[in-house]
């Protein structure tokens, strides 16, 4: 059986609050869950699936706008939902959510022995949100003479245990440190997009144009109106991460390029420049023949990301 190391000490804390403030937050929280409760029983069959099914991935702010929103309503936040999460929107297919289902139906199957459904336990959610480990180790008899059954995942360096306690198949994610969980909780945000006014959506344009026979020019264009910043002392700062791939009509690699790009500006700067465009040229010499471009663009101040796929021919 093949042994693997992990760290072997937890990490607690602990915290006191004087009594009349924790009896005020225990009042506080229950009328808040009280009013949540109420508004979601009152919710329609198909609203109350919708939140059971998203329960990993909807942020509170979704949570309690959709909760208040009159009947009428619902089906067109439904479909906003799932489009801020689709990373391909020049497509027909919403791929995460097509993933995101599909990772629900093969947890329930992976994870049938507990007592409930598969995509409900410990480890189906982490399954659904982190998907298929990288190496999975199964003890079913513990890890050590005396222990329980146990289960331990590896994404790159990373482990996650799960402990079956009871010996009924209803394995519990085990927290190795209090920063384990924070790692796993940082994680789990990657799944949940950063919503934020919809007068800012992250976006470019996408040119390309012939400069010789054999040579193309890719133009990208980025509006500053629609680039989030960080302010650092009197700076305005960003990194874009532009990452693009060509694919030949065999559907094989031809070429790549991957480069961060920093901008920083003063404040009073960008008011003059807010209209404009920033800009990236890029050359790159193909064959004649028909290829496939794809680029992605990541803001990494608010980690808003746009995927664009052009076919072109030389």
């Amino acid at each position: 059986m093949r042994r693997s190391a992990f760290p072997g000490k937890k990490i607690s804390y602990a915290f006191r609050l004087p009594a009349y403030s924790a009896i005020f937050l225990i009042c506080f929280l229950l009328i808040i869950s009280c009013a949540s409760y109420k508004l979601e029983k009152n919710l329609d069959p198909e609203s109350k699936e919708f939140l059971s099914n998203v329960r990993y991935i909807i942020t509170k702010q979704e949570r309690k706008i959709f909760l208040n929103l009159p009947p009428s309503e619902r089906k067109n936040f439904i479909e906003e939902f799932w489009k801020k999460r689709d990373p391909h929107l020049d497509t027909e297919e919403n791929e995460f959510k097509e993933q995101y289902f599909n990772r629900i139906e093969e947890a329930n199957h992976l994870f049938s022995d507990g007592s409930g459904p598969g995509w409900l336990q410990d480890r189906g959610r982490i399954y659904i949100l982190l998907g298929p480990p990288a190496q999975r180790e199964v003890y079913p008899r513990g890890y050590s003479f005396y222990g329980k059954p146990m289960e331990i995942w590896y994404y790159g360096f990373f482990p996650i245990v799960f402990i079956d306690y009871s010996w009924s198949g209803n394995y519990k994610l085990e927290p190795l440190s209090a920063r384990h969980i924070s790692e796993i909780n940082k994680a789990q945000m990657e799944g949940k997009p950063i919503i934020k006014g919809k007068e800012v959506v992250f976006n470019f344009n996408l040119d390309i144009k012939k400069v010789k026979k054999d040579k193309v020019l890719i133009q990208i264009e980025v509006p500053y109106k629609n680039i989030w910043f960080t302010k650092e002392e009197n700076k305005l700062k960003t990194t874009l991460e532009l990452s693009i791939e060509i694919f030949d009509s065999s559907k094989k690699k031809v070429w790549d390029y991957k480069k961060s790009y920093k901008i920083s500006l003063k404040e009073e700067n960008l008011e003059e420049i807010i209209g404009e465009n920033y800009l990236i040229n890029i050359s790159v010499n193909l064959n004649p023949g028909n290829y496939t471009l794809t680029t992605e663009l990541e803001n990494k101040t608010d980690k808003s990301r746009v995927w664009k796929k052009v076919k072109l021919t030389i």
